[in-house]
């Protein structure tokens, strides 16, 4: 039952959240202070509701910790979607014509705040966590990933090849993010410096939301399976190869700071066996 409430609290600050973002229009000043504010109280509601129905201090989502996790997920999710749109340059399919907008670029930044944490506490921190405590990394690391990719099916200019490369590099790489750094930080800043370098620096397309210009006036061509078509980058085979690189490597960080977690069953039998 206390999936139940988790979920609930979450969403529920995401759709008013939403909401009222999109209530506001093209006023970037606006959607800016909306966003930011739906993203603290996302925060603070789900610190609440977790602590309340699992009785223990919510340490994933610790202000201590945030500042520094924030900044380091931000850093690496800029940079792997800099290397996708450097390879897409490289080979003529990203073209910067100008400068785009500024103001743009802010109200995509409380947008992309809004939405990054309240996706990250309800895949990493609420499904995540259950599925891994009951079954283990891969038990959850698979199942949750799916539905990640699945997720973004619901956009405008869903399609199922961009929502299977979301499933095959970012839902494992922020799952593998949390898991090697057991704090919710580092992936919102991942998940954050991707959504905000696509659009409100580099001005493309994001899971084929048709979001408005940011920085930069530019734009994307080519096949769809190089520059990702009208789903944006995310359905670049670059997309997937940089996000197995991401994966890996906070897999392995898991490893050697031994936080992967095996089966329930596995950990009871280690524990009797250990009497």
């Amino acid at each position: 039952m206390r999936v139940v409430w988790q979920l609930l609290a979450v969403v529920v600050v995401s759709l008013i959240g939403g909401q009222s973002v999109a209530a506001v229009g093209d006023d970037p000043w606006l959607r800016l202070a909306l966003g930011l504010l739906t993203a603290v109280l996302a925060v603070f509601v789900y610190a609440w509701v977790v602590g309340r129905t699992e009785r223990r201090p919510v340490t994933e989502v610790s202000r201590r910790t945030a500042p520094g996790a924030l900044m380091r997920g931000t850093l690496i999710g800029v940079l792997w979607f800099a290397s996708v749109v450097a390879n897409i340059a490289f080979l003529g399919y990203y073209d910067v014509k100008g400068w785009g907008s500024a103001t743009g670029a802010a109200g995509l930044f409380g947008f992309m705040a809004a939405a990054s944490v309240t996706e990250e506490l309800l895949f990493r921190g609420v499904l995540f966590r259950t599925m891994e405590d009951r079954w283990g990394l891969w038990g959850a690391l698979i199942p949750t990933s799916a539905l990640f990719g699945a997720w973004h099916l619901l956009n405008p200019d869903a399609s199922l090849w961009g929502a299977t490369v979301i499933a095959l590099s970012a839902g494992p790489a922020l799952g593998a993010a949390y898991v090697a750094t057991r704090n919710l930080w580092v992936p919102i800043g991942v998940h954050f410096g991707w959504n905000f370098a696509a659009s409100g620096l580099f001005s493309t397309e994001v899971s084929g939301n048709n979001t408005e210009q940011g920085l930069l006036d530019a734009a994307t061509s080519g096949p769809t399976l190089l520059s990702g078509g009208d789903f944006g980058p995310e359905a670049s085979l670059y997309t997937l190869v940089f996000g197995l690189i991401v994966t890996t490597g906070f897999l392995l960080l898991a490893r050697r700071r031994g936080h992967v977690l095996p089966r329930r069953s596995k950990r009871a039998g280690t524990t009797a066996y250990a009497r």
